[in-house]
C-alpha cells in the first residue's frame, strides 16, 4: 500500500525539518508561485463616510489602514503594544523584553546603526514584491542580506565543517557514484552512447572529479595549503566521505536551504532594522493608530461592529461599519466575540509555531579573525543557527544572533528550545558559538532570549496549517465574517512573512470595498 501524500510529507519534515519539507512541497506544487504584484489602487473617494476598525498594527493591520485612508475611508487602528510592527521588532539598546511568565530583561547594548537585534522578520526575499514596493513607495532604505557563505560552519554528527566543505564533497560524492553508474552501464536504457559521454564530462567538472572519476577532494571544498605567492600553489584537504555524511545530517535543511525560492543566497533588509519599513507605514497613518488600547471585546452592532478596548484612560468603545481583525489567532481566541460557529471552530483549530532568538553583543572576531562576513552556521544542537550580521562590515562590536530555533534543523528543536530558561538557551549558545570560533565563546556579552509563544500579544511566531485545513479552517477565515474581515500572515500561502501579511490584507481589503461597493 503507498504512502498518501500527507503522511509522506511528514516523513521528510522528520528526516530532514522544515527545509526539506519546504523545498519537497514546493516541487510538488503546494506552495504558491510569485505574481507580479499589483497594489489594490482603490477609487479615490470610494470609502468616503465608511468607518472601519483595524484590529492591530502590524504589517497586515498597517497596510489596511494605509490602503483604505488613500480611499477616503475613516480607519481607526488599535493596538496593544505601544509601538508599530506587531512580530517585526526590532530590539536596541535601552529596550525592555516583556516575556510571559519569565523575568523581564533590560537591552543593555550599546547605540548604533548596527546595534540592534530582529527579533522577528530578519530578511526579504527579492520575490517579495508587495514589501518591496512599500520599501520603495515610502522610502526605506534597503542594504544586501547574506544569507548564504559557504565559509560558514556547519555542526552535526559531532563534526564542524564549512558550508562550502560538505556542499562541495557532497557534490563531488555524488558525482562520482552517478559517473560509476554510466560507466557499468547501469543508465544504458536512458542514456545513448553520446548522452553518456557528455554527461560524464559534465559530471567530472561539476564534482571536481580526478581522471578516474573518483572525488578525492577538491579546492572548491577546503585547502589544505591556501594558494600564496611564488612557489604556494594550493591543494585541497582531506573530502568528508559519504558513509559519514549520511550519519550527520548534512543533507538536512542547510546544504539546499539557498535553493528554496524565499531563501536566496543574496537577500535584503532595511538599513537600521526590519521595523523601518513598519514605522515608515505607521508615520502614514499616525493620526488613526491607537497604542496600548487593548481589545477585549468583538461585537455584532446591528449591521456594523463594536469594539470594546482597555486604554490607559480606562474602558474605551469604537464603532465602526466594518472590521478588519489581524490580531494573530492565539491571542484573538481569548477575546469575547460575536464570530459565527465557523470562523470559532476555525480559530480554534489553528496552531502555531514556537520560535525562538538569542542575540549577543560581542567584539566581531568572526570578521576580524575568521574574515567570514553575513551568513548562517547551522548547528543540529536545539538553538539551530547562528546568524552573522550583514550591516556594519569593518565596526569594532556587533549584535550576533546566536540562536534561531523554529524547526530546521529539527521538528524537536523549537519546543525543547522555549522551554528552557533564560541562562540555558544562552549556555547552548555560546556552546554552539565556541564550536564555531574556539576560544570566542568567552568574549560573547550582555545577551537577550525572545520566545514568540511565550511573547505578548504573539504567542507564537507563524501559523502551522496542515493541508487539509486549507479547504476547510483556512477557507472559512478567508471569507467575511458579516461585518468582519480577517488579515495576517496566516492567511496565505506565505506563511511568517511580512509579504503574507500584506498580500492577506490586500485581499481582505478587496472583499471590504466590494462589499460597500454593493451597499
Amino acid at each position: 500500500m503507498g504512502l498518501s501524500r500527507r503522511a509522506f510529507l511528514e516523513r521528510v519534515g522528520k528526516a530532514g525539518g522544515y527545509g526539506a519539507l519546504y523545498v519537497t512541497m514546493q516541487g510538488m506544487g503546494l506552495l504558491a508561485t510569485p505574481k507580479a504584484y499589483a497594489a489594490p489602487n482603490l477609487p479615490a473617494g470610494s470609502g468616503k463616510g465608511v468607518k472601519v476598525a483595524v484590529l492591530g498594527a502590524g504589517v497586515a493591520g498597517l497596510v489596511a489602514a494605509y490602503e483604505l485612508r488613500k480611499a477616503g475611508y475613516e480607519v481607526t487602528v488599535l493596538e496593544a503594544r505601544q509601538r508599530p510592527g506587531g512580530r517585526a521588532w526590532s530590539v536596541r539598546g535601552g529596550d525592555r523584553i516583556q516575556q510571559i511568565g519569565r523575568p523581564d530583561q533590560t537591552v543593555d547594548w550599546e547605540s548604533g546603526r548596527h546595534h540592534y537585534f530582529n527579533a522577528g522578520p530578519a530578511r526579504i526575499p527579492q520575490t517579495h514584491r508587495a514589501i518591496l514596493s512599500y520599501c520603495r513607495d515610502l522610502g526605506v532604505p534597503l542594504e544586501v542580506m547574506v544569507n548564504g557563505n559557504r565559509m560558514a560552519k556547519l555542526d552535526f554528527g559531532g563534526k564542524v565543517v564549512t558550508n562550502g566543505q560538505a556542499t562541495n564533497d557532497t557534490r563531488g560524492a555524488f558525482a562520482e557514484l552517478l559517473s560509476k553508474a554510466i560507466s557499468r552501464g547501469s543508465l544504458d536504457q536512458e542514456l545513448t552512447p553520446a548522452d553518456k559521454q557528455a554527461l560524464l564530462g559534465y559530471l567530472g567538472f561539476y564534482g571536481d572529479l580526478n581522471p578516474e572519476r573518483m572525488y578525492a577532494g577538491s579546492v572548491r571544498s577546503t585547502f589544505k595549503d591556501p594558494p600564496g605567492g611564488y612557489l604556494h600553489p594550493p591543494s585541497s584537504g582531506e573530502p568528508l566521505r559519504l558513509k559519514d555524511m549520511m550519519q550527520s545530517r548534512f543533507w538536512g535543511a542547510s546544504l539546499i536551504f539557498e535553493e528554496i525560492s524565499e531563501m536566496q543566497a543574496t537577500m535584503l533588509q532595511p538599513v537600521g532594522g526590519m521595523d523601518r519599513i513598519s514605522y515608515a507605514l505607521y508615520e502614514q497613518v499616525k493620526p488613526a493608530v491607537k497604542f496600548g488600547a487593548e481589545v477585549k471585546e468583538i461585537r455584532r452592532r446591528g449591521k456594523g461592529v463594536r469594539i470594546a478596548y482597555v486604554d490607559a484612560g480606562g474602558a474605551q468603545r469604537l464603532d465602526a461599519d466594518y472590521a478588519i481583525v489581524t490580531i494573530p489567532v492565539p491571542v484573538l481566541r481569548k477575546i469575547t466575540a460575536d464570530f459565527s460557529p465557523a470562523v470559532q471552530k476555525a480559530l480554534a483549530n489553528t496552531q502555531y509555531h514556537e520560535g525562538t532568538k538569542v542575540a549577543w553583543q560581542t567584539r566581531r572576531f568572526w570578521e576580524q579573525d575568521d574574515f567570514q562576513y553575513g551568513g548562517l552556521g547551522w548547528t543540529e544542537e536545539p538553538s539551530e543557527l547562528v546568524w552573522y550580521p550583514s550591516g556594519g562590515f569593518g565596526e569594532k562590536t556587533g549584535i550576533l544572533v546566536g540562536a534561531y530555533s523554529i524547526g530546521f534543523s529539527g521538528p524537536e528543536n523549537p519546543r525543547k528550545f522555549a522551554a528552557m530558561s533564560f541562562d540555558e538557551r544562552f549556555a547552548v549558545s555560546r556552546r554552539v558559538i565556541e564550536k564555531f570560533h574556539p576560544g570566542r565563546g568567552r568574549e560573547l556579552g550582555k545577551p537577550v532570549t525572545v520566545a514568540w509563544d511565550q511573547t505578548p500579544y504573539s504567542e507564537g511566531v507563524a501559523v502551522s496549517w496542515e493541508e487539509a485545513q486549507r479547504t476547510t479552517d483556512y477557507a472559512t477565515l478567508c471569507r467575511p465574517d458579516g461585518p468582519f474581515f480577517f488579515a495576517g500572515e496566516h492567511l496565505s500561502y506565505i506563511n511568517a512573512w511580512q509579504e503574507g501579511a500584506a498580500l492577506s490584507s490586500h485581499e481582505a481589503i478587496k472583499l471590504l470595498q466590494a462589499r460597500v461597493s454593493a451597499a
